[in-house]
Formats: structure tokens, C-alpha cells, sequence
């Protein structure tokens, strides 16, 4: 009688491979900025310091390196939301939140030429990540709410987009001062009556 064989838990990846793509990432980060999407993933791989093979076992391609940067920047997000909701009461922590919000639309605006520039676009890669953002925003506005700092009939969806239309309406480098100052504006202007 032959003994089923039971599916081994995957493995953690070990430290060192996983310090190497936290730096890939961070470093892809700022070549694709200066460089756009034609940056070379040679240059990628000497700048982090390690060899091409490395950086080829961790992303197969240009694409999939540029897309992991990008979900990179969203999951700052989401652990952001959790980290701010732990340690700041509601309010505070929508505002610190959508403080943090602002810098990620930076990095986005940095990147997005590249993004543009993927294979088939960059629409499964904001598919994936969208809604990530979106239930960051609802579980801070749903605190705030329940706190009694925000009205129920405030959509956190419409904050994120009032700040996002800031970033796109003029092409001023100061921008994430001004949308910095917006924040309060915008939640001043949500409170309950």
C-alpha cells in the first residue's frame, strides 16, 4: 500500500535571496526613472550589485521586473494602512495615510512612462493592484467613521481621487506640497457637520 505523499509547505525564501530582491526592486526603481523602460537590465544587475543570472532567477523578463516594482509601491501602501491603524487613532491615521498616498502617486508618475512601454500595457498590473489600494482607503474611512471624525457619506475613493487629479492638473514640480496641504483641506471639509 503505497502511502500518499503530502504536499510540502512552501519554502520561505532564504534571507539573502530575499535582501537581493528588495535591492533589485529599489534599484529598478531609480534606473527606470533616469533610464525609462529601455533601461538595461545589465546596469540593473551591477547597480544591486549582484550577477545577471540572479537577477534573471528572481524576474524572467524586463516586464515582470517593472510590473514587481510597481506592486512594490502598492504594498507600501496596504502595510502603511495596517502600521498607521495600529499605532495613530482614525483620523490621524487617514491623513498619515493619505500622506503616504501622495508619495506613492510620485513614484508612479516616475515609472508610469515604463509601464506604458510593457508588453500589452499596464492594465493587468493596475487590475492587480487597485483594489489592494481601495481596501486600504475603506478600512481607514471605515475607522474614521466609527470614530465619529468623518461622515458616513464620505467615499475614501473620492479623497484618493481628489488628490490624484492635484497631481495630473499642471506638470509643477511642487505639486506633492501643494496636494500635502489638500489633505487637510480635504478632510477638514469631511468631517461631520
Amino acid at each position: 500500500m503505497k502511502k500518499s505523499a503530502t504536499p510540502k509547505p512552501a519554502r520561505k525564501p532564504r534571507s539573502d535571496a530575499q535582501r537581493n530582491r528588495e535591492r533589485i526592486l529599489e534599484v529598478a526603481k531609480q534606473v527606470f526613472t533616469r533610464r525609462g523602460a529601455d533601461a538595461s537590465m545589465g546596469e540593473i544587475a551591477r547597480r544591486a550589485k549582484i550577477g545577471p543570472g540572479t537577477l534573471y532567477r528572481h524576474f524572467a523578463t524586463r516586464d515582470d521586473l517593472l510590473a514587481a516594482v510597481y506592486i512594490t509601491e502598492v504594498e507600501k501602501l496596504a502595510a502603511a494602512q495596517k502600521q498607521l491603524s495600529a499605532e495613530l487613532p482614525p483620523i490621524e491615521a487617514l491623513r498619515a495615510w493619505l500622506l503616504v498616498f501622495i508619495d506613492y502617486i510620485a513614484a508612479k508618475k516616475i515609472i508610469a512612462p515604463a509601464l506604458n512601454a510593457m508588453a500589452g500595457g499596464p492594465s493587468r498590473v493596475f487590475q492587480q493592484t487597485t483594489q489592494v489600494m481601495e481596501e486600504a482607503a475603506h478600512a481607514l474611512a471605515s475607522r474614521a467613521t466609527a470614530s465619529g471624525d468623518l461622515r458616513p457619506d464620505v467615499d475614501p475613493i473620492d479623497l484618493m481621487r481628489a488628490i490624484y487629479g492635484l497631481s495630473t492638473a499642471g506638470s509643477a514640480d511642487d505639486w506633492p506640497a501643494k496636494a500635502r496641504k489638500f489633505v487637510d483641506i480635504l478632510l477638514l471639509g469631511s468631517r461631520p457637520r
